[in-house]
Parts: C-alpha cells; structure tokens; sequence
C-alpha cells in the first residue's frame, strides 16, 4: 500500500476506509477503483478535509438502510422527558 493512504477502522473487518488528498487520488484514480471495487471505501480530502466519498455502486443498500431508520423510530416510540417538553428544554438552553 502506498504510504500516503491513512487508514480508519470501519463496522466490517474486511472494508477498510482510506483517506487521500485530491492531488493523489487524481494521479491514482484506476487504483482507488480497484480498492473500491473490491469493498473499500474512498474518502478524497483537500487541504485536509473530507470533500468526496468514492463507494462502490453495490455498497449502497437501500433496503437494509430503511429498515434501520425504521429500527430507530421504533426504538423511540414509548421514550418519555419525564413530563418535560422538549421546546421548555430548548429554552432552558437559550437563557
């Protein structure tokens, strides 16, 4: 692996997630594609910061992502504040 990819973890043990600077991943674009095709994810940064994600085509799926936004309101139907309401804890916070 080239020593300009840094690494960071991601939820399966066989994608990694590599960060290269726009400059690089211009010049390694056919390489980039082939970690992409292969499960890794692509984040292209300038000066630093995130500005692109590169992910294979396949990697998206729609399905399993709204089952899990429906997990999530299931999972907070029935949370209570305690009988407090959320725009007196809004202002609470202002003042």
């Amino acid at each position: 692996m080239p020593a300009f990819w840094r690494y960071e973890e991601k939820e399966t043990a066989v994608a990694e997630k590599i960060r290269v600077a726009a400059a690089q991943a211009k010049k390694t674009l056919s390489t980039l594609l082939d970690r992409v095709e292969h499960g890794d994810e692509v984040v292209i940064t300038r000066n630093g910061r995130p500005v692109a994600r590169l992910v294979s085509v396949d990697g998206f799926d729609r399905e399993r992502a709204r089952l899990a936004a429906k997990n999530i309101i299931a999972r907070s139907r029935g949370v209570t504040l305690g009988g407090l309401k959320i725009k007196d804890l809004i202002n609470d916070g202002r003042s």
